[in-house]
């Protein structure tokens, strides 16, 4: 049993905690809303009144935070014992993590930010990419094989929020084809379903037609990831271009329909609701 201090029980750390309570570890959690406390009480852990209370005594810390003020605001918050390792899970800025692991020069720190979406919380199939020391990452796989399946140390620090940044664009250009091959398929006056179910058998096989054509088809837009949260992600895609000097065309395109959506009134849905604002530009609305 490991003492193990969260901070942040959205939709994604919720689950994530109760599998860690479920592996044995004494688990500590806290966050701003009481019903995810309760949650975590009833899933067997404990809540904290405060972020510090969470953190005392704790062996390891995640964090799991919608973006970087709330991440730094809790790192200048609390006060972490001598060796702690604080796993920031958060999709966060990669400049803010490699700040972060040079303040911190006591704890040991990794950015480990986690692709799979509330899904992949609950089902504890998270892909996780890892940026810090090697040694780092070692000590703390047995707490990421709790809530994920693929993990994989990408590098120096930084180096994990870089990949999510890609992975990011990536799916965001993916949703943004799958809505304009569903808008193409009606306006031709051919079966959605039957058109995608041949396409997911093919080269253009991808997990988003797995997971969601069915529901993006029916225009079922519950959030598993928010477009608000999506938004905040091409933030940070764009950012780290800029940062590596390249340009990235097609990210600049996908970051505009994703803070189109966010302005014509769709953030708190599903980013899969990018088929909305195709269907808009296409004049299918």
């Amino acid at each position: 049993m490991t003492r193990i201090g969260f901070i942040g029980l959205g939709i994604m750390g919720s689950p994530m905690a109760a599998h860690l309570v479920a592996a044995g570890h004494d688990v500590t959690g806290f966050d701003l809303s009481s019903a995810s406390l309760e949650k975590l009480v009833a899933d067997g852990g404990k809540a904290a009144a405060s972020a510090q209370e969470a953190v005392s005594g704790a062996e390891v810390v995640i964090t799991m935070l919608p973006n970087h003020p709330q991440v730094e605001a809790v790192i200048d918050e609390v006060t972490f014992d001598d060796g702690t390792l604080l796993i920031d899970m958060s999709t966060i800025r990669p400049s803010t993590s490699i700040g972060i692991a040079k303040k911190l020069s006591n704890v040991r720190v990794l950015d480990a930010p986690v692709s799979g979406g509330q899904t992949g919380a609950v089902q504890a199939s998270l892909s996780i990419m890892v940026g810090g020391d090697e040694a780092d990452f070692a000590a703390a796989r047995p707490f990421l094989e709790v809530v994920g399946k693929t993990i994989v140390h990408v590098g120096p620090h930084g180096a994990g929020q870089v990949v999510k940044a890609a992975n990011q664009l990536m799916v965001g250009g993916i949703y943004a084809l799958v809505a304009e091959s569903i808008v193409l398929l009606e306006a031709s006056g051919v079966d959605p379903k039957a058109g995608l179910d041949v396409l997911a058998g093919g080269l253009a096989a991808n997990r988003i037609l797995d997971l969601k054509r069915e529901s993006m088809i029916a225009r079922e837009f519950q959030p598993g990831f928010r477009i608000d949260l999506h938004h905040k992600d091409m933030g940070i895609a764009l950012d780290a271009a800029r940062a590596a000097d390249v340009a990235l065309p097609v990210t600049n395109q996908i970051a505009a329909l994703v803070a189109a959506a966010r302005a014509q009134g769709y953030g708190s849905l599903d980013h899969s609701a990018l088929l909305k604002v195709i269907e808009n530009f296409a004049g299918r609305s």
